[in-house]
């Protein structure tokens, strides 16, 4: 039974990947014209694909037919043997750095905490830029070739790729297991082997590091899925032709999909299974808040319906939340860390417009610099900073830093934006999820949501949304509009079912408290019980995942620029000599699409400046998230106010009536019937 499950779970993949794969020619032939035409389209590629001599290789730079399966086998085995040795590098450095780590000083395993926290931060094109060029120039200037820099026709780069890729997987479950490991020493079982004589390493070997693996095995899922999408980049970047530059070259619904799936199927397999061997039974002590389980999906509406009757709109306060959000907000600006973020944001977005409005969006461009004596050519472009622009030109002569300015409120204001949404309809989702779905229908939806972690996501993104952003020779197929409003709904449809599905799962571990079945007995509604019972508890980790979408929306946007596709539109040239692809509103990522070129070149300005403030951004959101978790560990008691306990003066003698103060740390020498 369990394995007729996991097969059903697995064809449902595959149709996800189908109606994936048909979207392209979809958008490109049809698209808002007839949106009903899409299902059409989708039942005659289903019955192409069904049928195995139509399993063709095609191109538009050759006109012959090759076999599909055939024509993407080598490279898939080479983009996996990238990917297998690099997350068996990296996982295994991260174990042996993590247990070693265990044995160092406090004040030293700190300070390794925080430098882990800025190396996560550190996007994989950053990373992946860095490394390449310390290659080139210990090549040019030493002559030293450590690594293969790229692949060059039969020869193939594996070193360079599989250290750059490992790097991300490292970081991220190195910093995971020190904080499990971390958890598991505080529970008492490991003070009570401690207390029987047993040696910190023989508890950590035996007991913690058991006890944790079936933990880390799930938080690798979500690894291995930022590692996907970083692979489709770093092949690019190291000119690796694996299994995504042939789904670039080819673009059709045949190849995407077969491409798709041949990705997603190993992965599936080795974390179902393995899910079936360590699968445990969870039971939460949930109340009943549903009126009738039902799998019909008119009932489950009709009940959704009556709660929404039930609430009394007429006596809703609208000020009452939006004070309650206030006070909210006086709170979390009081931590340093969350008002240096959002001033940051703040002040980029506001110079931003202020530029625009003052300039109409102007940009200086200088073709030919002359020296002094006007003869002389000092630089031609692009020119590098300081002259005649403080951060450089691009190869056209723009200034750099005219053209970051201008992007800004488009790369943070669009960036916000989709998070936001993201974050609300997975609120939303997780409502549902949580007070609608029985337990059996709760369990398929996770396997469902689970399986979006075995296709990079970036490289879906760029499947959706190449046909909505390029231009043709005859113009966008899409107004400016309808871009922005496409690639704004599909970066959020994404991953709205993993954002309802980790929402609706919190929603679930705050209502199986026992004030929760309390609030139901007094005669709380479920509306009543979510406003004021659920939302307060929930509501730091919503501000938190809001962080995290941010930063995973600047990623695939950097991503997107790689391979040229801006946000609201690539503009191109046609004709025999072309111009580099621009974006048409200067934002970030539009920046971004010479990365390649500026690396072989030598031209580390064109984009060392939008990395730098791609790297600012994710670090001002960071600062955020660490400061939402401080103001959360305040109130719940974990951490105090370290400036009003340095104002303790020497312990004082004290009587059996002295209390302490929760705030100060400091004893009053009253009692509380005084």
């Amino acid at each position: 039974m369990k394995l007729l499950r996991i097969a059903v779970f697995y064809l449902l993949g595959v149709f996800a990947i189908i109606c994936i794969s048909v979207f392209p020619n979809f958008f490109a032939e049809t698209g808002l014209s007839d949106p009903f035409g899409y299902f059409s389209d989708l039942g005659e590629f289903l019955l192409t694909f069904i049928q195995p001599e139509s399993w063709i290789y095609e191109t538009s730079m050759s006109k012959g037919e090759f076999s599909l399966i055939g024509t993407l086998w080598e490279p898939f085995v080479y983009s996996l043997e990238i990917l297998f040795s690099a997350l068996f590098i990296g996982f295994s450095l991260a174990f042996a750095f993590a247990l070693a780590a265990n044995f160092l000083p406090q004040k030293i395993l700190q300070i390794l905490k925080r430098g882990l926290d800025f190396l996560e931060s550190i996007p994989d094109i950053v990373v992946a830029a860095l490394v390449q060029m310390l290659m080139l120039y210990l090549l040019n200037t030493y002559g030293l070739e450590v690594f293969r820099v790229a692949s060059y026709m039969e020869n193939k780069a594996y070193a360079l790729p599989i250290l750059t890729l490992s790097i991300l997987p490292m970081v991220s479950l190195f910093k995971i297991l020190l904080l499990m490991i971390e958890d598991e020493f505080a529970k008492d079982y490991v003070l009570f082997l401690k207390s029987k004589g047993i040696r910190k390493i023989g508890v950590l070997f035996i007991h913690v590091l058991r006890n944790i693996m079936p933990t880390t095995f799930h938080h690798t899922k979500v690894i291995i899925w930022a590692t996907l999408s970083s692979q489709f980049i770093i092949e690019r970047i190291f000119n690796v032709h694996g299994i995504s530059f042939f789904i670039l070259e080819s673009f059709t619904p045949m190849t995407i999909a077969a491409a798709l799936i041949m990705m997603f199927t190993p992965f599936f397999l080795i974390f179902q299974l393995t899910d079936l061997w360590l699968e445990k039974s969870e039971n939460y002590d949930l109340p009943n808040l549903s009126i009738r389980r039902s799998y019909n999906p008119k009932a489950i509406i009709e009940n959704m319906w009556h709660s929404f009757r039930l609430v009394e709109w007429k006596q809703l306060n609208p000020w009452k939340p939006i004070a309650a959000v206030f006070r909210t907000l006086l709170d979390y600006v009081s931590n340093w860390k969350i008002a240096a973020g959002a001033l940051f944001f703040l002040l980029l977005i506001s110079t931003s417009l202020i530029y625009s409005v003052a300039t109409d969006d102007h940009v200086d461009q200088a073709r030919i610099v002359y020296e002094a004596d006007g003869v002389t050519v000092k630089s031609t472009p692009p020119h590098p900073p300081p002259e005649p622009f403080l951060l450089g030109s691009d190869g056209q002569g723009f200034s750099m830093l005219d053209m970051l300015t201008i992007g800004a409120k488009y790369t943070l204001f669009f960036g916000l934006l989709i998070a936001f949404l993201r974050v609300i309809t997975g609120l939303f989702g997780g409502v549902v999820f949580a007070f609608w779905f029985g337990t059996k229908r709760q369990k398929w939806i996770e396997k469902m949501a689970d399986s979006i972690h075995f296709l990079p996501l970036s490289l879906v993104a760029y499947i959706l949304l190449r046909p909505i952003l390029t231009e043709l020779q005859s113009g966008f197929a899409y107004s400016l509009t309808e871009r922005i409003v496409l690639e704004i709904i599909i970066l959020t449809i994404l991953v709205v079912p993993l954002t309802s599905v980790l929402l609706g799962n919190e929603m679930k571990r705050v209502l199986s408290n026992e004030f929760i079945k309390s609030a139901q007995v007094l005669g709380g509604s479920r509306w009543h019980i979510f406003w004021h019972h659920v939302l307060p508890h929930i509501s730091a980790r919503t501000t938190i995942l809001f962080g995290q979408q941010f930063i995973q929306v600047l990623i695939i946007f950097m991503h997107l620029g790689i391979f040229s596709l801006f946000f609201g539109g690539t503009d191109q040239t046609f004709g025999l000599v072309q111009d580099p692809p621009r974006s048409i509103s200067y934002e970030w990522s539009g920046l971004i699409g010479s990365t390649t070129h500026a690396l072989s070149s030598g031209n580390y300005w064109l984009i060392a400046w939008v990395l730098l403030g791609f790297m600012l951004s994710i670090f001002a959101m960071q600062f955020i998230i660490y400061g939402v978790k401080e103001v959360q560990q305040t109130k719940a008691g974990v951490i105090y106010n370290s400036r009003k306990l340095k104002r303790i003066k020497a312990p004082q003698k004290t009587t059996s009536d002295d209390t302490m103060d929760r705030q100060s740390f400091r004893f009053t020498g009253k009692s509380e019937a005084d």
